[in-house]
């Protein structure tokens, strides 16, 4: 593929060996509040939308429905999003993103007040699904150029940190506005923090490095989506880390901590039981995404995502089986917070080791294939645990997890990526 060279300031270099706490620089923080909004938004909405249909039709069927369009929107949108990404400007794009979902979320509380239209719903959510899938690949590339590629698992980690606290908080606050005044309400308070968002990026200054590409115009759509994959396939590590993560995908991704409550306590978002697995998956997320940067300097890596990987599916094995609820909650708390970290670490080393004109499809097209056989995973597990029982199920694909990360002793990750 042809690439033309684009004109960078001279002051370039200096912003990626800023030794500033990564709190005090300007540039990073409005940067981390947007990002922070953004996930916030996200989770209000999938929250919102699905109540005001249950509240106009009673209907979980038609709320579920509603949930699976928003879900089969995204899953298209990450085909073509790296192609976006890649060829425009990403700062103005991740405003453009925050400023459509403002304006769509806005246009339903206002509609709203003549009375229920439900296909509004249908219509805004999967466009503002597709259009939150191009706002998470642009993030994505975004954040090397604001702290370089010496801090960047130390950045993830704190945007995924906020972005966990962020996704407790969304649905809690969702259902408290929802009661108290309504479904629209907060979808009204949904496009609110879009704004505010949008205009926290305004203020974020992003400044490419000296000799960063840009792709040529008039390379064509399809090359430009085969490019991704092709440059997956042909870098070792990036290769094993999509096949190693689409196979733990396929057998981790039907569970979730709150899920395994039901064996001893029947779940409803008020009990206490459910509130507190969620919180401590919460803690288990945060903990993990700020301390996934001190484990990688000191032990790279391979051992930092081969360890958390296998540990995740030793607690994976063990939710299956714990009754206790405080059980399920540490058991909670261990797998999401080592999913955290193997995943900080996994878009970390992806961002350092991919050219910059490419990260966008690459991204894209990592992101595609490892979480394409995960609803297949999902339905396959779930019939299993029905005809043999959860505990069994859990153990065996736990196991398997486990298995997963061990293998990429086998596989260039082992020595992938030392500082």
């Amino acid at each position: 593929m042809a690439y033309r060279a684009r004109r960078v300031a001279p002051a370039v270099p200096q912003r990626a060996v800023d030794s500033r706490p990564l709190w005090r620089q300007r540039d990073f923080g409005f940067f981390w509040l947007a990002q922070t909004l953004s996930v916030l938004g996200d989770s209000f909405s999938l929250v919102a939308l699905p109540l005001l249909v249950l509240q106009a039709t009673g209907s979980v069927a038609r709320m579920g429905l509603l949930t699976g369009a928003g879900g089969v929107a995204m899953v298209l949108a990450a085909v073509f999003a790296g192609v976006v990404v890649d060829r425009v400007d990403r700062r103005r794009l991740l405003i453009a993103c925050d400023l459509v979902r403002m304006v769509l979320y806005g246009l339903v509380p206002v509609v709203w007040l003549a009375g229920p239209h439900l296909w509004l719903l249908y219509v805004v959510l999967p466009l503002c699904e597709a259009v939150g899938m191009l706002f998470a690949v642009g993030y994505v590339t975004v954040v090397r150029g604001l702290v370089g590629t010496g801090r960047l698992t130390e950045a993830n980690g704190r945007l995924n940190a906020t972005a966990a606290a962020a996704g407790v908080l969304g649905p809690l606050g969702a259902g408290l506005v929802a009661a108290w005044t309504g479904p629209a309400d907060a979808v009204a308070v949904d496009a609110a923090s879009y704004a505010v968002s949008a205009s926290c990026l305004l203020l974020v200054r992003v400044r490419e490095r000296a000799g960063d590409e840009h792709p040529a115009k008039g390379t064509g759509l399809w090359r430009d989506l085969r490019t991704g994959i092709e440059y997956l396939v042909r870098q070792p590590v990036l290769r094993s880390l999509t096949g190693l993560l689409a196979v733990f995908s396929f057998l981790s991704l039907a569970k979730h901590p709150h899920k395994i409550t039901p064996r001893t306590h029947h779940p409803r978002p008020h009990d206490g039981p459910v509130a507190r697995v969620l919180a401590g998956g919460a803690v288990g997320t945060v903990a993990g995404a700020l301390l996934v940067a001190r484990l990688r300097r000191r032990l790279g890596f391979g051992p930092t995502w081969i360890g958390s990987t296998a540990l995740c599916g030793v607690a994976f094995a063990g939710l299956g089986w714990v009754r206790p609820v405080p059980a399920v909650a540490v058991l909670g708390a261990v797998y999401l917070g080592c999913a955290g970290m193997a995943g900080t670490c996994s878009m970390s080393l992806r961002q350092e080791i991919t050219p910059e004109p490419l990260l966008g499809r690459v991204t894209s097209a990592h992101w595609t294939l490892q979480f394409a056989l995960a609803p297949t995973g999902a339905a396959v597990l779930t019939w299993a645990a029905e005809r043999y029982g959860t505990g069994p199920v859990a153990a065996v694909a736990g196991a398997c997890c486990a298995l997963v990360g061990a293998a990429g002793l086998c596989t260039p990750i082992r020595r992938a990526g030392r500082t």
